[in-house]
């Protein structure tokens, strides 16, 4: 899919964590919300459970390289953990295959000493957040000390908007809407704003965003199953299409929103948006910023060049 020696940057994966949906739901929500999950399984062809007994006793780590190098994958992010120290732990037995975000409340009264430490002695990389499941305003002043670490440090701060969970998840929230973050994304531009999912349902006021904000980047990530909720038509397509007629190839990010095992990395997220971006007549060098250098670029990351620009280099 790619020019030869080109490595994919993932910028969006998940160790396990405490997911606060699972909490506090009725019986019948949890069991629809079951019934909808099987049906999805179905439909994507999911293992229902773990071919090779065995594997599952390996460190989680561990299988997770051998995803990436089954699929080719040049490293992947990630975003959650059960703790920022373990997430931190994990990574590190690997940190040439992956890095990490910090992601505790931001709410927390110690919210930016944490950042601060889990930039500083931890090595991560960034902020993950959950729109839906942060009770105050982003432009609250009790969250200032966390927005001028980030901009002091040019930190990326990931922001999950929109639907949030399988069905029977939260659709009304405060936060939920990516216009949610547009204060302080105008009050600090140099924080890189990522919004995954291309919005989750919020692609409209995503872009309107974009439109404002420099500094706000689109994430790909997902089955972006949400456009066939959605009252007009969209397709993966539009909304690659939509998105670089807007902010351009520079500020879209790949990722997959793999999770965990037995499904493994979800390979089949990187092959659609490949095809869509082909389809598209997009460039390789748009397709290589695309889909790992844009990544790299926030991260701090050395990009990855394929064999035949390295040639041109060299000689």
């Amino acid at each position: 899919m790619f020019r030869a020696g080109f490595q994919v940057f993932d910028i969006h994966g998940h160790l396990p964590y405490n997911y606060p949906i699972s909490q506090s739901r009725h019986e019948k929500i949890v069991r629809y919300g079951s019934e909808r999950a099987e049906r999805m399984r179905l439909t994507w062809d999911l293992p229902a459970s773990e071919p090779d007994p065995d594997q599952a006793q390996r460190p989680l780590i561990a299988r997770w390289k051998d995803e990436l190098d089954r699929y080719g994958i040049g490293g992947l992010n990630f975003l959650t953990g059960w703790t920022n120290d373990e997430l931190a732990a994990q990574i590190a037995t690997a940190p040439d295959r992956f890095t990490g975000f910090a992601s505790h409340p931001i709410e927390r009264p110690d919210a930016a000493r944490e950042l601060k430490r889990a930039v500083d002695e931890l090595g991560l990389k960034g902020y993950k957040l959950f729109g839906p499941l942060t009770p105050i305003p982003f432009d609250d002043a009790s969250l200032e000390p966390v927005w001028n670490f980030a901009a002091e440090r040019g930190l990326p701060v990931l922001i999950h908007f929109g639907l949030l969970g399988h069905a029977g998840g939260i659709v009304h929230h405060p936060n939920i809407n990516p216009l949610a973050i547009f204060n302080v994304a105008r009050r600090y531009p140099d924080i890189p704003f990522i919004i995954p999912h291309f919005g989750c349902g919020y692609f409209q006021e995503l872009l309107h965003l974009c439109w404002s904000c420099p500094n706000v980047y689109v994430d790909t990530s997902g089955s972006n199953q949400w456009v066939r909720w959605m009252p007009y038509e969209l397709t993966l397509e539009t909304l690659f299409r939509k998105t670089y007629e807007l902010i351009g190839p520079e500020r879209i990010i790949f990722g997959t929103d793999s999770l965990g095992f037995p499904r493994g990395y979800n390979y089949r997220y990187l092959q659609d948006q490949t095809r869509v971006t082909r389809d598209l007549r997009f460039s390789d060098d748009e397709i290589e910023a695309i889909f790992g250098n844009n990544a790299r670029k926030l991260l701090n990351l050395a990009p990855s060049v394929p064999r035949s620009e390295l040639k041109e280099i060299n000689r």
